[in-house]
């Protein structure tokens, strides 16, 4: 939440400098306030899991946020029950006339079909180009991310050699950036995917901006410069035994997969994970809800139908 100053306090050009937060008093005194919209297009099968992990996020923070949960009609969820579904969830058509401060686009375990091949993949667009009018700002996460970035700018994903699975190390490369106000140099995050985009092909897109990577998971962080997408190819809302149930349940299968990197104790997998990137997940996502939707937002959302027509 922001600090109310005094107007024409010295500290204020300093502070805003750091990214803090401040009001002066006459900004305090004739703003208007309501809650945030959010709608959370949850693509993966453990939907409840997803849930709770955003929303634990979403809800730290003195915000009031409202939440829609969106599902694609086009797709037939194997993990989650239809009552679950028909009581929690919405489908396109229910909410396209609506505006929303922010959208959370999750992550899928469809990374190595080709996009195109994605039995919702058509819908899923659709979701896209409605978003520019009807969103402010919107989150897209692992395969949700490599998506977003391949239908608004045309950026493949590639095959790993194997997959990316453990806790990893990221560096921040632009810290001045707000998303990254409060950050560590360097910090951990969760990645589980056998794809990734390529740094320099991000590079060439002059909207975009690489907040944080890693020289083993390669970019983590991208952002537009507008700030109304951000790009996350890590899974910092995963719980501490989500890698865990994932390692379990593809060795049951038979699957060959490696223990999950700097993740259980002395590498033993019988051991209790330790929890290591839970502040930093908190902190990236109360900078999202406070720089990008509750600072830019405009009040009435019927203006980004318009703020879309001046970009």
């Amino acid at each position: 939440m922001p600090i109310k100053i005094p107007n024409d306090l010295p500290a204020t050009k300093i502070l805003e400098s750091e990214n803090i937060f401040v009001m002066p008093e006459t900004r305090a005194t004739t703003q208007d306030i309501r809650p945030l919209k959010i709608v959370i297009l949850n693509l993966m099968p453990t939907k409840v899991a997803t849930e709770t992990q955003l929303l634990r996020l979403l809800g730290n923070s003195p915000l009031q946020v409202d939440i829609e949960l969106l599902k694609m009609a086009s797709h037939h969820s194997k993990n989650t029950s239809e009552e679950h579904l028909t009581k929690f969830y919405k489908t396109f058509d229910e909410i396209r006339d609506e505006r929303f401060d922010g959208m959370i686009v999750t992550g899928a375990p469809v990374e190595l079909l080709e996009f195109e091949e994605v039995d919702y993949w058509d819908e899923l667009c659709s979701v896209f180009n409605w978003a520019k009018k009807h969103v402010y700002s919107t989150m897209f996460i692992c395969w949700g991310a490599q998506a977003g970035l391949y239908y608004r700018y045309g950026i493949e994903k590639h095959n790993l050699q194997k997959k990316l699975f453990g806790i990893f190390n990221h560096k921040i490369v632009n810290n001045k950036h707000p998303l990254m106000r409060g950050f560590d140099d360097f910090f951990l995050i969760p990645h589980s995917r056998y794809t990734g985009v390529r740094s320099e092909d991000i590079e060439k897109q002059e909207e975009l901006i690489i907040l944080a990577t890693s020289k083993a998971a390669g970019a983590a962080i991208v952002c537009s410069k507008n700030g109304r997408e951000f790009y996350l190819f890590g899974h910092c809302e995963y719980d501490y035994d989500t890698l865990a149930k994932e390692y379990y349940r593809d060795v049951k299968k038979g699957l060959k997969i490696d223990i999950p990197y700097n993740y259980f104790p002395d590498n033993n997998v019988n051991r209790k994970p330790v929890m290591t990137w839970k502040s930093h997940a908190s902190l990236l996502f109360m900078n999202w809800l406070n720089y990008y939707l509750y600072q830019q937002t405009p009040y009435d959302l019927e203006e980004l139908k318009r703020m879309y027509e001046q970009d």
